[in-house]
């Protein structure tokens, strides 16, 4: 068995293996490589297990280097989950070989590894996400009758704060990034260039989609959603900070639910959550089961899991910061910083 670091030539060949293996994802797609590399100009690792002439396993990598953050490797940032995809135990010590001799020939701090499924391998974990998915129906009103009566009134009263959704493509990307600009800034979180979704639309036109929901004729919430397989991928959401109250999140959901049962899709992730968070608890109105996520780590010279997220409080008078400053300031340095937030 050989480890290939993969380039453009060997695009075709790795998404036909995940489209032959059950682990795979959205977010293993060899294109994710170029949206990084161009978006963010970020170096990426992807390597590949040959055996003979086919592959057995893949492992995307992206690395990322900042004066404020360090020397981070992950697999996937940016998206909630990535990890090696392979057929066999084999493939996958050889590939995080290759990937731990990378974290020190480069001088990485850590590897982070997202995964759906935990590593049979020796490397401090974390625990503290999980996945959570709908199991759909081809019917939507299969899935309306097996909610909760007050759920389901729920949804009735958003409806009747004159909230309808329309979705699309590239066409809705002003709109959508408009309101994420705003409710990242209200979370006190840098949020990316809009080149960065311009370029998952260039690699995968017919596999993204945006639904918005409008209060009248005004847009109040976005969501940017994946499709691969029989599954939805719900990438990211948000809402104008002043339109919460009419509780939009309840049409949007409801309305995406229904488009994937009409559209034959079988599974809705609807991201990820902090263990035992609010976002985890409204999303189980909807009857979406948690998943364990893994987030598994070859240490560098890092010698400890690190905390690179809004729960330290090493960061939250950065985020309280954050809140405060001029939109003029946050939309300009905004992408600078969250090109090196994985």
């Amino acid at each position: 068995m050989k480890i290939l670091h993969c380039t453009d030539a060997d695009a075709n060949a790795w998404d036909a293996f995940l489209g032959g293996n059950p682990g795979s994802s959205f977010y293993h797609l060899f294109a994710w490589k170029g949206i990084n590399e161009r978006s963010f100009g970020h170096r990426c690792f992807y390597l590949a297990a040959v055996e003979g002439d086919r592959i057995v396993g893949v492992f995307p990598i992206v690395y990322i280097t900042s004066r404020i953050f360090g020397k981070i490797m992950c697999s996937m940032p940016f998206v909630n989950y990535g990890g090696p995809c392979v057929l066999g135990p084999e493939a996958e010590i050889a590939l995080l070989r290759e990937a731990e001799s990378i974290v020190h020939d480069i001088s990485a701090d850590y590897l982070e590894i997202r995964g759906t499924r935990k590593i049979d391998a020796d490397l401090p974990v974390s625990e503290h996400k999980v996945s959570m998915t709908i199991d759909l129906h081809q019917d939507p009103d299969v899935i309306w009758q097996a909610f909760e009566k007050k759920h389901r009134k729920e949804i009735r009263h958003a409806y009747k704060q004159d909230l309808r959704v329309e979705h699309g493509g590239v066409e809705y990307l002003d709109i959508f990034f408009d309101i994420l600009s705003e409710s990242w800034k209200g979370l006190g979180t840098p949020f990316y260039d809009k080149s960065y979704f311009r370029s998952i639309f260039s690699a995968f036109p017919d596999s993204a989609r945006i639904f918005v929901v409008y209060r009248r004729d005004v847009p109040i919430s976005a969501a940017f959603e994946g499709f691969y397989k029989k599954r939805v991928e719900g990438m990211w959401l948000g809402n104008r900070p002043d339109s919460r109250g009419l509780h939009p999140g309840y049409v949007h959901y409801w309305e995406m639910i229904k488009y994937a049962c009409e559209n034959g899709f079988e599974k809705f992730h609807l991201g990820r959550s902090t263990v035992e968070s609010g976002g985890e608890f409204f999303k189980k109105k909807w009857n979406a089961y948690p998943t364990q996520l893994y987030w598994q780590y070859i240490l560098g010279k890092k010698r400890e899991i690190p905390r690179l997220n809004v729960d330290n409080p090493k960061y939250r008078v950065a985020i309280g910061a954050w809140k405060t400053m001029p939109a003029v300031i946050t939309n300009a340095f905004g992408p600078f910083l969250a090109r090196s937030i994985p």
